[in-house]
């Protein structure tokens, strides 16, 4: 399974717009997500699948450390449905995301057409309804689901509340716990006003905040402030460093950094942003 908890950013592409796929690791973002289902309108989901599952059984298409990810239609749908069986026998991609995930059952469907095994992809579930929401914490600690990601804008519609800070931050709160719950990553919303740049870097900061590890993205534009926001400052790798060599001075017992009494969950973090900061070095 990959960690997805060091990825920073993932940019959203059409499956439909193959001539957009080359440029997705010299945008920045971490890896890419090719779209089969929002993004894709319903007479052109055969020819996006077709150009995704060319594009993946490609060996040369997957530079070292960039994530490929391919977003499926839901797995009850006939699209759905259509893609899990094209992939049966195909190349697959290191993550898969299931939208619109409400429970395990549908974590299984996909897993009893993708395989099992080291070759199986990662599940990212997307939380996007009341019901998906209630059971984040079942779908979060199903062992090849790798990250939780919150589906703001049909959540938002499925409770009948606004795309804001404020209406959704208990939704917002809820992923993060849920995948605390299973120590796997949660990925935030994209944020969809792309001629917003301040509000993009303002919910991001929050995200982070929040306990938000990655933020999705809709357009290449957004990927730098993204990775500004995600990727440890020097103050704040300094800082973990400290925290990791006190630790190992100590040989695991009590210790303090800066006057803090430090423990493994501070230790933990440290070492995640030692390794983000050498990953995005």
């Amino acid at each position: 399974m990959s960690d997805l908890s060091l990825i920073r950013s993932l940019l959203f592409t059409p499956a439909d717009r193959p001539d957009r796929f080359a440029h997705g690791p010299s945008s920045g973002a971490d890896g890419v997500i090719l779209d089969l289902e929002d993004g894709v309108g319903l007479p052109a989901k055969a020819a996006a699948r077709n150009a995704a599952l060319a594009f993946f059984a490609d060996s040369a298409a997957a530079p070292a450390g960039f994530v490929w990810a391919l977003r499926l239609n839901h797995v009850t749908t006939d699209a759905g449905l259509e893609d899990l069986m094209a992939l049966r026998a195909a190349r697959k991609p290191a993550v898969v995301v299931l939208p619109k995930t409400e429970s395990v059952t549908e974590v299984e469907i996909a897993l009893a057409h993708l395989g099992a095994g080291k070759a199986t992809p990662s599940i990212v579930a997307l939380i996007e309804s009341g019901r998906g929401l209630a059971a984040a914490d079942e779908i979060a600690r199903h062992p090849a689901v790798a990250a939780l990601a919150f589906g703001g804008a049909d959540l938002a519609a499925d409770l009948h509340a606004a795309l804001a800070w404020e209406p959704m931050l208990f939704a917002r709160s809820r992923i993060v716990q849920a995948a605390a719950s299973a120590a796997i990553a949660a990925w935030d919303v994209p944020f969809l006003d792309i001629h917003d740049p301040d509000g993009l870097k303002r919910e991001t900061s929050a995200a982070k905040t929040l306990g938000y590890v990655c933020k999705l993205a809709i357009h290449p534009a957004q990927i730098a402030p993204i990775n500004a926001v995600f990727t440890p400052s020097a103050n704040e790798l300094a800082r973990a460093q400290r925290v990791v060599s006190a630790f190992a001075a100590a040989h695991g017992g009590a210790c303090q950094v800066d006057g803090k009494m430090i423990d493994a969950p501070v230790v933990k973090a440290a070492r995640r942003t030692v390794a983000l900061a050498a990953q995005a070095a």
